[in-house]
C-alpha cells in the first residue's frame, strides 16, 4: 500500500499547488510505468479521498503540528493517511506502518519517524480532535468558506445536504440507448450477470457497485453509456424531432451529443474548442455507431465554422465553475476562486448571445451548466431575457426523482447539480 500512498501524496501535493487533478494523474502515472492496475486504483482512490476531505485533513495537521511543514509531499502524505484513518476501512496499524514506509522514500533521515509520531498522536487524540472540528466550518464541511457562504445564501433549507452530497462518492448511472435495447431487456442482462442496480426514470439505471466501464454489460456494443441522471435531462428538454438541424455547442466529451442522436434522426453539428476533447466525442459516437459533423473551433468565432444554415435546436452546455459536479471533480472546490464566477458569467453571456443569432424563429435553445451558483445561471438568464425581446422562456418540470429549484437541479442521491433554461425564439 505504501507505493500507492506515495503516488497519491505526489498527486495531492500538486493539487495543493493549484494543478488540475486529472492532468496530475496523467503525468504521474506516465512516470510510473511499472505500477500495477491495483496500485493505480488504490492511488486514485486515496488521492480523491484526501482532496475531498482536504479541509478536514489540514485542520488536523494544524492541531497536531506547531510549525508549518516545509516539505509539501510530507504534508500531502499526512493528508492521505488521515483520510484513511477517518474514512477508510484499513486498520490504524496498517495505515501508519505503510505511511512510515512511504515517508522514507521522500526523506530517509527524518520523515519516517516524523510521520509515525504525528499519526500516532492523532490516533490518541482522535475523538477530542473530531469534537474540535465541528467548531471550524471550513474544516468540518471541507469546503472553502466563500463556497459555503454562497450555498447558504442560495439554498437556506438544503445547504447542508448539498455540501454533504458533494463529499460523497458519485453514483455510476447508465443511459440506455433506445436505438439498440429497451429498459426491460437491459435489466435482464444485469440480472443474468448478478449485477445489482436500481431504475431511475425510463432509460436510466444506477449500478449499486461501480465497475470498470469495459465490464459494464453492453457498453462496448453501444447499448449503454455512462451519464449522470441529471445530465440525461438535457437532450429530452430539447424536444427533438426527426429531420431537424441541430447544434451541440461545447460538446465534449460527448455524452449529450450521443443522447441527442439516440432520440431522433437529426443532422447534428458538434463543436468543441479543444482537439483532444473533441476526439473523445468521436470515440463515443463510434462506439454508439452514430454520426455528427465534428468541428474544432472557437464557438464565438462564428464566421470560422458556421455554414449560414440556421438551427432548429441548439444545446449550449456552457463552461462554468462545475460546482454542481464537485463529487466527481473533488479538486474543483479548492482550485476555484470567487473571481472565477464573474469570469465564467461574462464568457457565458458572450456565448449565449452568439448562439442566439444562429437559431431559427420557432427554434429552441437550451442553456445548460453543471453549476449551482446563481451568478452563472439564473442571473445570466435574467439579463439575457431583458436584452432579447424575441426570447420566450419555456418552463419545464420533472418528477419526484429530481431535486429541483425552478431551473436548478441540486445535487442529491440520484443526480449531480445542473442548471437548464429553455428558450423559444419568437
Amino acid at each position: 500500500m505504501h507505493y500507492s500512498q506515495l503516488i497519491a501524496a505526489d498527486c495531492v501535493s500538486e493539487v495543493i499547488k493549484g494543478h488540475n487533478l486529472n492532468h496530475v494523474f496523467e503525468r504521474h502515472f506516465d512516470h510510473h510505468p511499472h505500477i500495477t492496475p491495483q496500485q493505480k486504483s488504490v492511488a486514485i482512490f486515496l488521492a480523491y479521498g484526501a482532496i475531498r476531505f482536504l479541509g478536514e485533513n489540514q485542520f488536523f495537521i494544524r492541531k497536531l503540528i506547531n510549525k508549518k511543514i516545509t516539505n509539501k509531499k510530507i504534508e500531502a502524505l499526512l493528508c492521505v493517511a488521515l483520510f484513511q484513518l477517518n474514512h477508510d476501512q484499513s486498520t490504524d496499524f496498517t495505515v501508519v506502518n505503510e505511511a512510515v514506509e512511504a515517508a522514507k522514500y521522500i526523506n530517509k533521515s527524518w520523515a519516517g519517524s516524523f510521520v509515525n509520531a504525528v499519526l500516532r498522536n492523532f490516533i490518541r487524540q482522535k475523538e477530542d480532535l473530531k469534537s474540535e472540528l465541528k467548531n471550524d466550518e471550513e474544516a468540518f464541511h471541507s469546503y472553502p468558506l466563500w463556497w459555503i457562504k454562497l450555498i447558504k445564501e442560495q439554498y437556506s433549507k438544503d445547504w447542508e445536504s448539498i455540501l454533504l452530497n458533494g463529499n460523497k462518492h458519485p453514483p455510476l448511472t447508465l443511459r440506455i440507448n433506445i436505438r439498440k435495447i429497451n429498459l426491460k431487456q437491459y435489466e435482464e442482462k444485469l440480472k443474468s450477470e448478478s449485477i445489482d442496480y436500481r431504475v431511475l426514470g425510463d432509460i436510466a439505471v444506477e449500478l449499486t457497485q461501480p465497475i470498470p466501464v469495459e465490464k459494464i454489460p453492453g457498453f462496448i456494443a453501444g447499448e449503454v453509456s455512462v451519464q449522470d441522471f441529471g445530465a440525461q435531462l438535457a437532450a429530452n428538454l430539447l424536444d427533438l424531432k426527426d429531420g431537424q438541424i441541430c447544434l451541440d455547442a461545447c460538446s465534449a466529451p460527448g455524452g449529450k451529443t450521443g443522447h441527442m442522436l439516440e432520440i431522433a434522426d437529426i443532422e447534428l453539428v458538434s463543436i468543441d474548442q479543444e482537439k483532444e476533447r473533441l476526439y473523445k466525442v468521436k470515440e463515443n459516437l463510434e462506439r454508439l455507431q452514430l454520426h455528427a459533423h465534428l468541428k474544432c473551433a472557437d464557438l464565438t468565432a462564428i464566421n470560422s465554422w458556421w455554414n449560414k444554415k440556421l438551427y432548429d435546436r441548439i444545446l449550449l452546455d456552457a463552461p462554468c465553475s462545475a460546482s454542481g459536479v464537485v463529487r466527481r471533480h473533488v479538486d474543483i472546490k479548492w482550485l476555484r476562486r470567487p473571481r472565477d464566477i464573474d469570469m465564467f458569467a461574462k464568457q457565458q453571456k458572450i456565448m449565449l448571445q452568439a448562439m442566439w443569432q444562429l437559431l431559427k424563429k420557432g427554434g429552441k435553445l437550451l442553456y445548460a451548466t453543471c453549476s449551482i451558483f446563481p451568478d452563472e445561471n439564473q442571473r445570466v438568464i435574467d439579463n439575457f431575457i431583458k436584452e432579447h425581446s424575441d426570447a420566450k422562456e419555456v418552463k419545464w418540470s420533472v418528477d419526484s426523482k429530481y431535486s429541483k429549484y425552478e431551473n436548478q437541479l441540486i445535487p442529491n442521491e440520484n443526480h449531480d447539480g445542473f442548471y437548464y433554461a429553455l428558450f423559444e425564439k419568437n
